[in-house]
Formats: structure tokens, C-alpha cells, sequence
């Protein structure tokens, strides 16, 4: 159990090899640990708000992070200096690394009489970096709403985007335009996470559900219903699990929540969509899940400030479903 964040987490980012995960939560500061025995590594310093989205390159020598101090900033992993600082109009909500890790893209909320917005900038054109004129930029000027989520498609060719409005998006980054649309939520969609291959896409939503698509075209291919708001989902890259962690709202939380089983983490049959498992733990919401790589272990972050690590035991690989 990790205690280095004082607020609620919001988002954990394993890097490729999984051996350090990083943190960012409603204090400013990201955090990075070792996996293998959880000592923190160390702590990013400079932001001045809630810091919402993270994520790491491939190579883990970059990290973009995304805030409410109104920037997205670029950090050396090693050092924690800041490579490069994008400041916006409005809190940045999601950030990511491409594939290749020369393209970043953020989101930025709708606040302060500015729209909603999905900017994309190569990060080998100097002049789009240092000017703010990035390649592509979508203001959400529709129905849809702001976006709560963002995730680079395959190869970095695409990106879809989550919306408040519970709409899924999907952008041709070479179109620079929308290619796709639907509405698959009634409420607001908190997370998407893609599959380890980059095949499929899980979201999560406020309407109780979490649901797997095709990232390429949308499809739905499955649904898991909760009897609460789903925060997170993520899908395991070594078998047909997925993983789900939620619970409501912090000002709705009552002393009798932690026994009811509201915050516990709970693991579906990817095919068969059946609840399997849960995992109690957490004192709140959880608010955001990762599986690790090798599928061995898992993180989840909670309103409590803590993140947990959690690594299966033998009978969970040996475990076989009945359907």
C-alpha cells in the first residue's frame, strides 16, 4: 500500500517493461515507484493544481502529464526536469504519447467561456511547439460535450476520444477529422483503456456500465454491468479478464459503503461478461485501475490517497471458468 499522495488519486500509468508505475492525484505532485518492492523513486515537482492524466513514452525516458493549473508538461523521467510546458485556457483532462513517442496529444475542458479542445502536435516541428499552432486541433463545438478521456489508436494513426455526454469519437490523426461517432453511454465516459495489443478499447462510464469496442471501428463487443458508477476498466494482456473499480461519489459515501462492498475492485470473464472476483481494500471510490504488462499484478488508486499493489496468487492462473 502506497502512501505518497495527500488527495484522491486520478490516474496510474505502468511503463512498457513495468517495472515503475506512476501516480498523479488532486495534489500537484506526480509520482513514480518500483514495482517490485514499491519504495517511491521519486516525485515530479513544478505543477500548481489537481493533476489529472499521465502517461509514459516507450522508451520511459518521457513523461506528459496534464493539470488543472491550466498546462501539459513533458518531464525528464530521470532527472524530473521539465523538457517542455504547453500552458492552456482551461485544465488539461487527458495527455498522451503516440506509439512512436514524436506526437502528444491532450484534451483540454470546457471552462472560462472557452470550448472543449483536442490538440496534437509533433514534437520535432519547433515552431508548432514553441508557437501553440499544433497540426491538429478539434474544438468540441456539438453535442457531444467536453471530452473526460482520451487514448492514442494503433500506430498512432488514430484517437478516440471520450465525452461527457457518454460519446465515443474517433479521429484520423493524418485526416486531421472525425471518422467516427456513438454513443454507446447514457452518462459520462471517466476512462478508456486499450488492450495491450492495441486491438481493443474498454471504457468506463457513470451509467454503471463498462464496455469493450473494436478500436478500430467502434463496435461494441461486450458489456459488464455494475449496480455503480464504473471509474475505471482495464483488460488484462495475459488472459480473458477485465477489471473494474468505481463506487460513488465522495460526497455520497456513508459509513456502511466499505461493508456493502461498493469499493471493491472486481474482476469479468472478457467473453462471458460474469462478475468472477472482487477485492476489498480501499476505504472510498476506487477511481483508477491498471493491470500490469505481464498480467501478473495489478494497481488501483482511491479517493483515500492510496495506491495499492496487488500481485496473483498461483491459484489465479491456474483458476479456469465455468460457463
Amino acid at each position: 500500500m502506497l502512501n505518497g499522495h495527500e488527495r484522491a488519486l486520478t490516474q496510474l500509468k505502468y511503463n512498457r517493461e513495468g517495472d515503475l508505475l506512476f501516480s498523479v492525484a488532486k495534489n500537484k505532485n506526480p509520482n513514480v515507484w518500483f514495482t517490485v518492492n514499491g519504495e517511491r523513486l521519486g516525485t515530479y515537482m513544478g505543477h500548481e493544481g489537481v493533476v489529472w492524466c499521465v502517461d509514459v513514452d516507450w522508451t520511459s525516458t518521457k513523461l506528459i502529464t496534464g493539470s488543472g493549473d491550466n498546462s501539459c508538461r513533458i518531464w525528464d523521467v530521470e532527472t524530473g526536469r521539465v523538457l517542455q510546458e504547453f500552458k492552456t485556457r482551461s485544465a488539461v483532462r487527458a495527455c498522451g504519447f503516440s506509439f512512436c513517442g514524436n506526437t502528444i496529444m491532450f484534451s483540454t475542458d470546457q471552462a472560462m467561456g472557452h470550448q472543449s479542445q483536442l490538440s496534437v502536435f509533433d514534437l520535432r516541428d519547433s515552431y508548432q511547439v514553441e508557437n501553440d499552432e499544433p497540426f491538429m486541433r478539434e474544438t468540441m463545438t456539438d453535442s457531444a460535450g467536453k471530452i473526460s478521456s482520451a487514448v492514442w489508436g494503433p500506430l498512432g494513426e488514430t484517437i478516440v476520444t471520450g465525452h461527457e455526454s457518454g460519446a465515443l469519437t474517433l479521429y484520423g490523426v493524418k485526416e486531421c477529422s472525425m471518422l467516427n461517432r456513438i454513443t454507446p453511454h447514457s452518462g459520462l465516459i471517466s476512462d478508456l483503456q486499450p488492450s495491450n495489443d492495441l486491438n481493443m478499447l474498454i471504457s468506463s462510464s457513470k451509467d454503471f456500465t463498462a464496455k469493450l469496442f473494436d478500436i478500430r471501428s467502434l463496435d461494441i463487443k461486450k458489456t459488464f454491468k455494475t449496480e455503480r458508477p464504473v471509474n475505471s476498466a482495464s483488460i488484462s494482456p495475459s488472459h480473458p479478464h477485465v477489471l473494474i473499480g468505481g463506487g460513488q461519489d465522495a460526497s455520497m459515501v456513508t459509513t456502511t459503503s466499505v461493508k456493502e462492498g461498493k469499493f471493491d475492485a472486481r474482476f469479468y470473464h472478457l467473453v462471458f461478461e460474469e462478475e468472477f472476483a472482487r477485492i476489498r481494500g480501499h476505504f472510498g471510490p476506487i477511481n483508477t485501475v491498471a493491470f500490469h504488462p505481464s498480467g501478473s499484478s495489478y494497481s488501483s488508486g482511491g479517493e483515500d490517497g492510496y495506491v495499492r499493489m496487488l500481485s496473483f496468487d498461483q491459484e489465479y492462473f491456474n483458476f479456469e471458468f465455468e460457463s
